[in-house]
């Protein structure tokens, strides 16, 4: 075979059908990991709760992930480290981080350290109002949270680069839906795992985020062979001397109106959708009195449900456009599921059916408008900054929940400490994270009359007949 029919042969990569899908399943698994991890100690919470005799200590441990997001803007740094350094090395040292921070976060749970194993002692010298283990595990999950939204970042671009002008909605569609079946084996496994070692499924997750970094690896391999075969704007963005990052780019997409809108949804409704899932299977038991196993696999349908949804509305958004029509319509959704499960006795499975639609219709929607608005070669950074604006709202919302749910609930926590058999009552928080919703309508009828004159096409097809 001839030099110029190998040239040809490794341009046709990403023009494979069979190729470009093979890679999205490999990536997907690798992100499928990183939501696993993130969900695993949702089934644990009661137990957690317990072990620190506090709900809000348990929304502090979730909301240590949203740290270096939001404070330190990590995965702006992130994003642009992705567009200058390119996929591999952002990736290995993203990916990294979280394999490092699920382990700290198990090794907090255990019986060695909360015995006074390694770091309890220096641990305990510090911020004594708070237990070792309860900063042992915060540290896990910022460590997590350091990697894991740059790694996003870090699969979406590599959907985009293998699928653009081809069915990127639906790839991306597919990407999250695999990812939510990850999220539902969390509460369904961790639940049924729990009993009677609480914190197994905290190990489990340790090790299949260890798997998620293993096929992150593979993938550079193929990555090493698409840049090698091709020579297009894509692959200039693994040239850093030839695309220098520009402050100015930042500002230029904060001035941008479509991107902004886009931005304050993503953040509105990522808070009422991920600190919801943290909250979910507690919720179960205390107000439908559901045992734990069960209420994790009420909780597992709703992910399980948008990994089937979402590619389906992805694939509408890439023949059939609508995009910002159906952010509003999921905004809707999301408002009259949180509602219906806070101020009526209606059966959860109502308002888990109107939140599962709501959860796949916004994102199978929104992260491929960003394609549309953003250039390629600054598509890195424009996804790590929504994903630094979307973790202001994960760093508050579950520490904020939490905390209603103590002053909603005086004495249950120390209750539940002391082993009495009390509820909560989860109005209060459930009817704030539909208040989110509420704004995040907002913003999808602003982007919609936005869209009208920007020009970037929201509404048409993303499929480039």
């Amino acid at each position: 075979m001839t030099e110029e029919q190998k040239a040809k042969l490794r341009k046709a990569l990403n023009e494979s059908f069979a190729y470009r899908w093979s890679i999205l399943l490999l990536v997907s698994f690798a992100m499928a990991t990183n939501y696993y991890f993130y969900d695993v100690l949702s089934p644990i919470q009661e137990e957690i709760v317990k072990l620190f005799g506090s709900a809000a200590l348990y929304g502090g441990i979730i909301s240590a992930y949203s740290i270096p997001n939001t404070f330190f803007l990590m995965a702006v740094l992130g994003g642009i480290i992705c567009d200058r350094l390119g996929i591999r090395i952002t990736g290995t040292m993203f990916f990294s981080s979280m394999f490092v921070g699920s382990f700290l976060t198990y090794y907090g749970t255990t019986d060695y350290f909360i015995g006074g194993g390694i770091g309890y002692n220096f641990l305990n010298s510090f911020l004594t109002n708070y237990p070792p283990a309860f900063k042992m595990m915060a540290i896990g999950f910022f460590l997590f949270g350091l990697g894991a939204e740059t790694s996003c970042v870090v699969i979406a671009k590599i959907v985009v680069r293998w699928f653009k002008g081809k069915e990127l909605a639906t790839a991306l569609g597919v990407n999250v839906g695999i990812a939510r079946v990850a999220s539902s084996l969390t509460f369904s496994v961790g639940a049924w795992m729990s009993d009677p070692v609480w914190n197994r499924p905290v190990i489990l997750g340790a090790i299949i985020m260890t798997a998620g970094f293993l096929a992150f690896i593979t993938y550079i391999f193929f990555d090493i062979a698409l840049v090698r075969s091709e020579k297009t704007e894509e692959t200039s963005a693994e040239k850093p001397k030839e695309e220098p990052f520009r402050v100015a780019d930042v500002i230029k997409l904060l001035k941008t109106p479509s991107y902004l809108y886009i931005a304050l949804l993503c953040v509105t409704f990522y808070s009422a959708v991920f600190p919801f899932n943290k909250f979910a299977v507690d919720l179960m038991q205390n107000k439908f009195l559901m045992t734990r196993q069960f209420a994790g696999l009420i909780v597992s349908v709703l992910p399980l449900a948008q990994a089937v949804i979402t590619p389906l509305f992805g694939w509408v958004c890439d023949y059939r456009g609508k995009s910002a029509s159906l952010m509003i319509l999921g905004s809707i959704l999301l408002i009259m599921g949180h509602v219906t499960l806070s101020l009526t006795n209606l059966p959860p499975y109502v308002a888990l059916v109107m939140l599962g639609v709501a959860f796949s219709l916004v994102p199978a929607a929104m992260w491929p408008a960003l394609a549309k608005i953003v250039d390629l070669k600054r598509l890195g950074t424009a996804y790590g900054l929504t994903f630094s604006i979307q973790n202001i709202g994960l760093f508050f919302t579950p520490m904020l929940i939490g905390y209603v749910l103590d002053v909603s609930n005086p004495g249950v926590a120390a209750a539940k400490q002391a082993g009495e058999n009390v509820l909560y009552n989860y109005t209060n928080p459930i009817l704030m994270l539909a208040v989110y919703g509420f704004l995040g309508l907002i913003f999808a009828f602003l982007l919609l009359r936005e869209d009208k004159t920007s020009g970037f096409g929201l509404e048409q097809p993303n499929k480039v007949k």
